[in-house]
């Protein structure tokens, strides 16, 4: 029997599905979900932790034995649906497209409960759900959510960074840095691309 904590912590739900995303504070790019289901536990999981509290290249690194280890849906909402429905409901909408993907690799998907990270459930989602607050710290499956979504979406970033490369993409993700603010006041915001509903009091 592991005496891993964030695993042990799933157990107490039988099946579950972890939820989480990234992206929720950027100026710019989208916003991005996952929702992972464990196949079967081993020792390599024991390293996933809340993606806040890794490095890029642990990151990385987890990215692929979570993918071996794990069913996976990601889901992505784009800056400009972002503008249309404000971020908290893209955040829900992220959410159950990562859901709806994950389903369709799933035989036995409504006998699972969904984790999802925070205080808040997920919009317009039927099946049955527990939002856990800094669950990303908590549920293996919750961690492992956070780490699929913010790799995606930093490799996002990064090819973003290629097509505009003054912005700087690459370093700080979309995030309001004091250089990407700098760049924003010099060069304006990319159109689809920066979210101009966060751009107010900046612009």
């Amino acid at each position: 029997m592991s005496n891993n904590s964030l695993y042990l912590f799933d157990l107490d739900f039988k099946e579950v599905i972890g939820v989480d995303e990234a992206g929720r504070g950027p100026l710019a790019g989208p916003v991005v979900a996952a929702a992972v289901k464990l196949k079967k536990y081993s020792e390599a999981l024991d390293e996933i932790n809340d993606s806040k509290k890794l490095t890029e290249k642990k990151r990385e690194k987890l990215y692929d034995i979570i993918v071996e280890n794990f069913e996976i849906g990601v889901g992505v909402v784009s800056a400009i649906e972002i503008d249309e429905v404000n971020i908290l409901n893209a955040t829900f909408l992220a959410m159950r497209k990562a859901l709806c993907e994950l389903q369709d690799k799933l035989k036995d998907y409504e006998q699972n409960i969904v984790l999802v990270d925070g205080n808040f459930k997920i919009r317009e989602y039927k099946e049955e759900q527990v939002p856990i607050v800094k669950g990303d710290a908590k549920s293996l499956s919750i961690a492992a959510a956070s780490i699929i979504a913010k790799v995606t979406r930093d490799r996002m970033m990064r090819e973003l960074d290629k097509v505009y490369p003054n912005y700087d993409f690459s370093k700080h993700k979309g995030y309001g840095t004091k250089k990407h603010v700098e760049v924003l006041k010099k060069m304006g915001p990319i159109k689809g691309i920066h979210r101009n509903s966060f751009l107010g009091k900046i612009l």
